[in-house]
């Protein structure tokens, strides 16, 4: 049966190649031409699902050396395309989708959210992956010494300086809101594993820098979610992007780094974080404070997830946000878009401290003093073992790898996004 099921991926996916290299351009093509391809996509999907639902963990054994060997995702799925051709899309077929806005894509990342969606399914390769997520990034080590000698980093999108045993990252977007794309998860993974690995970092704090972008030039403002000009231009990954800053440095913040050198009594390398939001949190910066041990916000700061309006899934919000607010209040925010005012009584349920702007430093700097005990580290650990087991979160993931891939190909977000960069042009896309 197995073999029969490997054949017919390898004879689908065969198919679909060779009517790729026969049509037109996505963006050309003709409606009967349309739907000739995704007749042709979705028989090789669903033999792509069956067989990775009887060999997801044959598969990740065989692509890791039965576990003995870490592969970050990218690194998974790159290996997977060498070995199994016709699983997954190759380098040259990603590369190609690459040079394309989102609307003209082949739409291969559908079939990489398959795969991920196995492999994260399986307990035991699910559990080996997102174990192997949390290690440090090669950029990270390569720059550790650097940082360990002056306490300062500065990246594209991130920086770092260390102060009086704290680090305090600052997002630096200031052209585009903190709007989050490709380089801006890479600049933050990498800054949060060396803020985790400095031996001299009690707690980290994360705040949005001073913007230039024209309506809100002067101010803090700590995050515009994702950005919408580069996911309309196709810049938005689904591995490099979505995936890595989930199960990367957002799962980091949670459940620490894992290193050779963590103490005999612990897994992982954790550490107390700080969230001062101002101007506003929305989307993705919104999603990042579920993962911080005490929020700070502005009284003119407001919080929202636009889900409904973007059109895709706001990664583990759906998870998290209903843990801090209960169900219903969690539905009005993620379904219907309700944004929630830092004045208002039910913003305590996501923040733990409103403040005047003018008195943010001052918050900031008692906050990180409460977090400096030797107690906090233990006990934020079984916090989150109760309130997010692995399992759990595991199991979240691997839907979403499928979800959020085909939402990103969904034509009512390619609709979306095209408007809101028209509407938005020439500045950078804030979505209201």
């Amino acid at each position: 049966m197995t073999v029969q099921l490997w054949s017919a991926v390898r004879a689908t996916a065969a198919h679909v190649d060779k009517l790729v290299a026969a049509l037109p351009e996505p963006g050309a093509r003709l409606p009967g031409e349309r739907a000739e391809i995704a007749a042709a996509k979705d028989a090789a999907r669903t033999m792509r699902t069956r067989f990775l639902r009887a060999q997801a963990d044959a598969v990740y054994d065989r692509l890791t050396d039965g576990r003995t060997k870490g592969l970050r995702i990218a690194e998974l799925v790159e290996a997977a395309a060498a070995e199994f051709p016709g699983l997954v899309p190759t380098a040259e077929q990603l590369a190609a989708d690459r040079s394309r806005r989102q609307a003209d894509k082949e739409g291969y990342e559908i079939d990489q959210g398959i795969f991920l969606r196995a492999i994260l399914g399986s307990p035991r390769a699910g559990e080996h992956l997102l174990d192997t997520m949390l290690r440090p990034t090669p950029r990270a080590l390569r720059l550790l010494p650097e940082f360990l000698r002056t306490g300062v980093l500065e990246t594209e999108s991130v920086r770092v300086e260390r102060r009086d045993g704290a680090a305090y990252l600052t997002m630096c977007r200031d052209d585009c809101l903190n709007a989050e794309d490709n380089q801006q998860v890479d600049d933050m993974e990498t800054a949060v594993d060396l803020v985790l690995l400095d031996p001299q970092v009690k707690v980290g704090v994360l705040r949005g820098g001073t913007m230039t972008h024209p309506r809100y030039r002067g101010r803090r403002v700590f995050s515009a979610g994702i950005n919408l000009k580069s996911l309309h231009a196709g810049d938005i990954s689904l591995v490099g992007f979505l995936l890595q800053r989930e199960i990367g440095y957002i799962h980091k913040l949670v459940r620490g780094i894992r290193t050779d050198d963590a103490p005999w009594h612990s897994p992982a390398v954790e550490k107390p974080w700080v969230a001062a939001v101002e101007t506003f949190a929305i989307g993705g910066g919104t999603q990042l404070l579920f993962a911080f041990d005490h929020v700070l916000c502005a009284s003119d700061a407001y919080l929202s997830l636009p889900a409904a309006r973007e059109g895709i899934v706001p990664g583990a919000g759906n998870f998290r946000l209903g843990r801090a607010t209960g169900p219903r209040i969690a539905r009005q925010v993620i379904l219907q878009g309700r944004r929630i005012q830092a004045s208002e009584p039910d913003a305590r349920l996501l923040i733990d401290e409103v403040v005047e702007p003018e008195e943010m430093d001052e918050a900031v700097a008692r906050a990180v003093d409460r977090l400096r005990g030797p107690a906090v580290v233990p006990n934020r650990r079984m916090l989150n073992l109760a309130e997010e087991p692995l399992d759990e979160f595991r199991r979240y993931m691997s839907e979403f790898a499928l979800q959020q891939a085909l939402r990103l190909y969904g034509e009512d977000v390619i609709s979306k996004v095209g408007r809101f960069v028209e509407e938005a042009r020439p500045t950078c896309l804030v979505p209201s």
